[in-house]
C-alpha cells in the first residue's frame, strides 16, 4: 500500500513538473520582453529630451539672429537708396553752381528740403557718411579712383572724394571712392661718368 502510494506521489511529481519548467520560461520570456520594452522606453524618452533640447537651442538661435536678418534687409534697401542719394548730391552741386552765377535759388531750397529728409532718415536707421578728405588712406573703407601729386605734408591723403562712402552702424556698407596724394619720388642722379685713363706721357 505504501509502495503504491509513493509511486502515485512520483507520477504526481513528474507530472507537475514540466508545467512548472514551462511556467519558469514564460516568465523568463516575460522578464526578457520587459527589460526589451523598457530599454526601448527609456531610449524614446531620451530621444525626446534631445529633441526638445535642439528645438530649444534652434529656437534662442532664430531669437537671436532675428534682429541680425532686420539689420541686414534695412541695410539692402539702404544700399539702393545710395545712388538716387548720389545723383541728388550731384544736382545739388550743379544748383550751387548755378546759384553763385545769379540763379537756382528755388531749386536749390527744394533740394535742401530732399536732403534733410535723407538725413533724418539716414540717422534713424544707423547711416553714416565718411568723412576720409584731408586723412591718411584707409584701403578698408575707401577705393582709389586717382592719385595726384603730392607733396611730403600729404602724401598718402585722401585729397578729394569722388563717391560719398557709408557705414551701417560700425559696419562699412559702401567704401568711399576716392583721389589720393602722392609724393613724386625724387630723381635719382645720373649715373657718374667713369674718367677715362690718362695716358702716361711718352
Amino acid at each position: 500500500m505504501k509502495n503504491h502510494k509513493a509511486e502515485d506521489k512520483k507520477l504526481k511529481d513528474k507530472a507537475e513538473a514540466p508545467s512548472c519548467e514551462a511556467e519558469e520560461q514564460a516568465l523568463d520570456v516575460a522578464g526578457v520582453e520587459l527589460e526589451k520594452q523598457k530599454k526601448q522606453s527609456d531610449d524614446y524618452y531620451n530621444q525626446l529630451l534631445r529633441l526638445q533640447a535642439d528645438f530649444e537651442n534652434y529656437r534662442k538661435r532664430q531669437d537671436k539672429e532675428k534682429p541680425e536678418w532686420l539689420k541686414l534687409g534695412k541695410a539692402d534697401i539702404l544700399l539702393r537708396l545710395l545712388p538716387l542719394y548720389d545723383m541728388l548730391l550731384s544736382a545739388h552741386a550743379h544748383i550751387n553752381t548755378a546759384k553763385e552765377n545769379g540763379g537756382g535759388d528755388e531749386t536749390l531750397k527744394g533740394l535742401d528740403m530732399i536732403f534733410k529728409e535723407f538725413s533724418k532718415v539716414f540717422d534713424a536707421e544707423g547711416l553714416r557718411a565718411m568723412e576720409p578728405v584731408g586723412k591718411p588712406y584707409d584701403p578698408m573703407a575707401s577705393e582709389i579712383l586717382g592719385i595726384v601729386d603730392g607733396t611730403e605734408e600729404n602724401d598718402g591723403f585722401v585729397v578729394e572724394e569722388l563717391q560719398k562712402g557709408f557705414y551701417y552702424g560700425e559696419k562699412i556698407l559702401r567704401p568711399a571712392r576716392v583721389k589720393i596724394a602722392k609724393k613724386k619720388a625724387a630723381p635719382e642722379p645720373p649715373p657718374a661718368e667713369e674718367n677715362p685713363p690718362v695716358a702716361e706721357g711718352k
